[in-house]
């Protein structure tokens, strides 16, 4: 995603009238109708409607995403984030007495092989159904129960797809916490006298 304060070159506490004006200047070379890029135009564009707007203004500030403007799968990491950051806040433990980052990826790091057993069972379950279809002679005029293993087929492929989602936006969040570390406080062990 582009920092808008950067493309409009702005700093971070740019008022409304400072984003305006800079936004005005960037889009007179910009825009295609005076010989700029497109594309260019567009970006200029999206990044002031952004810094324009208090509330996603706020959420940029405060994420570095843009709901409109990220990237659909940032989003879920982020939200998958948001979880257990809000999980570490509330720990009661002294902060620095325990890594919260440590704890967030193996917490990210067991729903991926949970979810990937549950795809697994699934699959099994896919297929015994589809060898009971393959087994299960058809009545000439309605195949009611042919009709239901092959809806109930479907549903769990539909589930495998949503868990292979779900990994995808876990992954997304793992790969996200990448470069950080935590600082935990040095712990003075007491010698035998």
């Amino acid at each position: 995603m582009i920092d808008p304060y950067v493309l409009l070159g702005i700093e971070r506490d740019a008022d409304e009238r400072a984003i305006r004006t800079a936004y005005r200047k960037a889009v007179k070379t910009a825009h295609p109708d005076r010989g700029g890029d497109a594309e260019q135009f567009g970006k200029l564009q999206a990044a002031y409607d952004l810094l324009k707007d208090p509330v996603r203004r706020k959420v940029y500030d405060d994420t570095g995403y843009d709901p409109q403007l990220a990237d659909p799968k940032d989003l879920k990491g982020l939200m998958m984030l948001e979880t257990l950051v809000n999980d570490f806040i509330l720990d009661e433990r002294e902060p620095g007495s325990f890594d919260p980052v440590a704890a967030m990826r193996r917490k990210l790091s067991d729903d991926i092989v949970k979810n990937r057993f549950h795809i697994l069972e699934l699959e099994r379950h896919r297929s015994r159904v589809r060898k009971h279809l393959d087994r299960l002679g058809r009545r000439p005029e309605t195949d009611v129960l042919g009709s239901m293993l092959r809806a109930r087929s479907q549903s769990i492929a539909e589930a495998i797809k949503n868990a292979e989602a779900q990994i995808e936006a876990i992954e997304q969040a793992y790969q996200m916490l990448e470069g950080y570390s935590y600082e935990l406080e040095a712990i003075e062990v007491k010698a035998a006298e």
